[in-house]
């Protein structure tokens, strides 16, 4: 038992002790009738409504004693009818509950669940939400406490706003508000705390808040959902951060305070926004491996300065709404991080034209696999003169392949005269051997972009296309009756194609590229194959994505084949060769043939020592 349970026993124990020692009423002596039926009746029947009455007297006493102990001066609030008050704009309703003055439940109007179900982001069962003040030293819990609620209207549009004011009002103009306001438009509920003329009643002390979400699951795969759910916060003066994704516990204190933080899910987020700030936080999430209805359990302890709550500045506002990287740009500075979009690097890609070309293609097409396949000729065009340019550099080496093949006929077993001559050959013939590579790095942010692009993007959600039910997760073609490790219980048959289509576009590159040799060239297939096994459960988006590219690449690669002259490569080569016979080496030459050298040296050490 905690010490109110203890106080309420000891308290109540002794007013039923007071109560019956001097307050208890006396029984009337009966007067002596010759028909004792008749006197005896009257007075059983005043007995039984004394007894009735007793106990309501005696329960109501010790619940008013328990209340003013456990709330103080709010103790008349404790009591009352919880009414639920529910208002709604284009995009969410959202209901609010008369008990605690709290948001009780949020639906997402134009967002359904896998199943199909209206999509509850948050309710009674999966959200509980508690602000406690100090009063008299002591904690108080003001979200168990009933309030009056005030409104106007239910429903918002366009550019309207509705108000609801939830209050407990003291004395002599003393009151606690919780005041919500909903605009027409968008996902956000302003909320404010306002404490008027509350010193002496509410200690100096900050306020503390705790929001705890059991996050419900929501979408097709429970596991790729708890990879992509955590609590992302941006603390004050610091860079946006998270607590990761793992699955075991895991938790942070920010000491500094937060701007706002967020229980974000792969799609979805349901934040707190600080208009000034949000004092020292403790925030940490859990999975229960056993609960399948729901994604992580993620809890937020907050403290609010109680300053800020007395003088009209406890302003904050909820988001409760889709991790759209579009819409959430707009609701505070970098709140769109929430939408992973890689890395540095690859985010820039993604920010500045990915979701710009995306967005475009979206005003004018409803088909998003049609999209995806005309952002793929986008990017590809983009991208043509630097494939190209590597395309060009592989017939370049196609051209010397027969010299280079004499040199290592020529020089059989000392690798590091076969190198030194095959870097002088490429002097003299004008050929840079990293004008092939430098091409091909340049191409890989645009790939690894749309890695994080294509699953974390909440437009694909449910959209079908051909065979894949929603692009947002794997396509399904047969379920297998055994699960492969790496691999999954399931085909996806975008995936194959993907694989299927980059080996042949690997074969088809090294009939051009003549530098790979020996087991290189065997190599260089197993990396379609570990992505046929590591995408496999991905996007189907991606996959599709990804073969749609490898398809273009093979009319790239035909039609720059045609503009190939390898005579006229020949002849400039020539031409090269005269011009650099007696040109000397460059400095970048000289240090690599030095480090070819080093490197020689130390092989015929390491021989030696094996010997």
């Amino acid at each position: 038992m905690d010490k109110n349970q203890i106080t309420g026993l000891v308290l109540m124990l002794a007013l039923m002790t007071i109560y019956f020692q001097f307050f208890a009423p006396e029984v009337p002596e009966q007067p002596v009738e010759t028909e004792p039926i008749e006197t005896t009746a009257p007075a059983t029947v005043q007995n039984t409504k004394m007894t009735a009455v007793e106990p309501t007297a005696i329960d109501d006493s010790l619940a008013s004693a328990i209340h003013r102990d456990r709330y103080g001066i709010f103790a008349p609030f404790a009591t009352g009818e919880a009414k639920d008050i529910e208002i709604e704009n284009e995009s969410v309703k959202i209901v609010l509950s008369s008990k605690g003055g709290v948001v009780k439940r949020v639906e997402l109007k134009d967002y359904l669940t896998y199943d199909k179900d209206p999509l509850i982001l948050i309710d009674g069962s999966s959200s509980q939400s508690d602000l406690l003040f100090a009063s008299n030293y002591k904690p108080i819990n003001v979200s168990e406490l009933y309030y009056q609620a005030d409104y106007r209207k239910l429903k918002v549009e366009g550019t309207d706003s509705l108000t609801v004011s939830f209050k407990m009002a003291l004395e002599n103009g003393r009151y606690l508000e919780h005041k919500y306001t909903l605009g027409g438009t968008g996902f956000q509920l302003k909320y404010e705390i306002n404490l008027v003329g509350m010193d002496g009643v509410i200690d100096n002390q900050d306020a503390q808040f705790t929001w705890v979400d059991h996050m419900k699951n929501v979408e097709h795969t429970l596991k790729e959902s708890r990879a992509k759910t955590t609590i992302n916060y941006q603390p004050i003066g610091d860079d946006f951060d998270d607590l990761g994704i793992g699955e075991g516990a895991e938790s942070e204190t920010i000491e500094q305070g937060l701007k706002w933080f967020a229980f974000k899910q792969r799609f979805f987020s349901a934040a707190l926004i600080a208009d000034n700030k949000i004092g020292k936080s403790t925030l940490s999430t859990i999975v229960d491996p056993a609960d399948s209805s729901t994604v992580k359990t993620g809890t937020a302890v907050l403290t609010l300065p109680i300053g800020d709550l007395k003088t009209g500045k406890g302003k904050f506002q909820y988001y409760f709404g889709p991790n759209d990287y579009t819409i959430q740009k707009e609701v505070v500075n970098g709140f769109e991080q929430n939408v992973d979009l890689g890395w540095f690097i690859f985010r820039l890609v993604n920010k500045w034209l990915i979701i710009p070309i995306f967005n475009l293609l979206e005003g004018v097409i409803s088909n998003y696999g049609i999209i995806i396949i005309i952002l793929v000729f986008v990017i590809r065009l983009i991208l043509a003169p630097l494939t190209y340019k590597s395309h060009m550099s592989m017939a370049k080496m196609k051209v010397l392949k027969p010299e280079m093949d004499a040199i290592k006929e020529k020089h059989d077993g000392d690798m590091q005269k076969s190198q030194q001559e095959t870097m002088e050959l490429y002097r003299k013939a004008g050929i840079n051997p990293l004008s092939g590579c430098i091409p091909v790095l340049l191409q890989f942010p645009f790939l690894l972009a749309m890695f994080n692009f294509f699953p974390n993007s909440i437009e694909l959600r449910q959209q079908a296309f051909l065979w894949a039910s929603d692009l947002s997760t794997y396509d399904n073609v047969l379920n297998l009756p055994f699960e492969i490790p790496f691999y999954g219980s399931h085909v996806s048959l975008f995936c194959l194609l993907m694989t299927g289509s980059t080996l042949l576009y690997t074969w088809s590159n090294s009939q051009m590229n003549s530098q790979m040799q020996g087991p290189m060239k065997s190599m260089q297939y197993m990396m379609p194959i570990m992505f046929l096994f590591f995408l496999n459960s991905f996007s189907a988006g991606l996959t599709f994505y990804y073969f749609v590219s490898n398809i273009v690449s093979f009319g790239q690669m035909a039609l720059f084949r045609k503009f190939v002259d390898e005579d006229k490569i020949i002849r400039v080569m020539e031409e090269n060769r005269k011009k650099n016979a007696n040109k000397k080496k460059s400095k970048f030459q000289l240090k690599l043939e030095e480090a070819m050298k080093a490197g020689e040296e130390q092989r015929k050490q390491k021989g030696k020592k094996k010997k």
